[in-house]
């Protein structure tokens, strides 16, 4: 008999165990949802599972009748655009830095303090400061994704390109290379899989200030929306507007893990 530490599942039992959880939770909802709305059919703390489908509706595909927008969708390109705009300034940035950081010493003495101490300052903490010096517009909102999301990945990459074993490196210079060809010929190769990797780590937090950003100073967008209609007590639409945010975090998070593999098989092969 095989031990569990040596016992490895197939696909379909894959699937079928990573399932498992989520159908826990949907009938314990459904239990607890039913039991509150037996003692209070208004209560809207925890809504029947048919109020998600009519709010859903109504969110996605019925046009506003202030605005004549379809509000889900809207607020979803909104966000996804601030989103996507604030990690790829944040990946190139760290690219730059962490790269320069982790292979020259003259750099890293000079910047690596200062992405250091960076890194420790809440980004919260400054987002009134951010709305003063940019104004309540986008600029102020793509900047916290930056400012909270950057020195992490500079870190990250700093690292990683420290611990390229010297012995390349040597050979390198050895045959003739330049600082820029070191660089360019094998630094920048190892280190891409592993941007894309610190990148979806980074998600959950970007995602975390990009909504936090919405809520406070914005008008259209997936936090603005929570955040509008949660004095209204409306979980029906708060609680499916949070599962798609979960949605598209997934899938953004499978699309650059499914890019990094095809892309980089050789980074997946070492068990990374």
């Amino acid at each position: 008999m095989k031990k569990l530490i040596n016992r490895r599942p197939g696909n379909a039992m894959s699937w079928a165990l990573g399932l498992l959880p989520f159908l826990l939770l949907i009938v314990a909802y459904m239990m607890a949802s039913d039991a509150r709305l037996a003692e209070n059919p208004n209560d809207k703390l925890l809504p029947a599972l048919d109020s998600f489908v009519q709010a859903i509706d109504r969110m996605a595909f019925e046009p506003s009748k202030r605005s004549g927008e379809y509000l889900l969708w809207a607020d979803t390109l909104a966000s996804l655009q601030r989103l996507g705009i604030g990690v790829a300034i944040s990946a190139l940035i760290a690219v730059i830095v962490g790269i320069g950081n982790g292979t020259i010493p003259l750099i890293r003495s000079t910047f690596s303090p200062l992405v250091t101490g960076l890194s420790l300052v809440p980004p919260m903490a400054i987002l009134p400061v951010l709305f003063i010096i940019f104004g309540l517009g986008e600029l102020a909102k793509v900047m916290l994704i930056i400012i909270g999301i950057t020195p992490f990945i500079i870190r990250d990459l700093q690292q990683r390109a420290m611990e390229i074993p010297t012995e390349q490196i040597i050979k390198l210079q050895t045959l003739g290379a330049n600082t820029w060809q070191i660089i360019t010929r094998l630094v920048w190769p190892q280190l891409m899989p592993r941007l894309i990797s610190a990148v979806r780590l980074s998600l959950g937090p970007a995602w975390l200030f990009l909504i936090a950003a919405e809520a406070i100073a914005a008008t259209e967008g997936l936090g603005y929306r929570i955040f509008l209609v949660r004095r209204y007590l409306s979980m029906d639409v708060i609680l499916p507007y949070v599962v798609w945010i979960t949605l598209l975090a997934f899938a953004i998070d499978l699309i650059l893990r499914r890019y990094s593999q095809w892309r980089y098989p050789w980074f997946h092969q070492q068990g990374h």
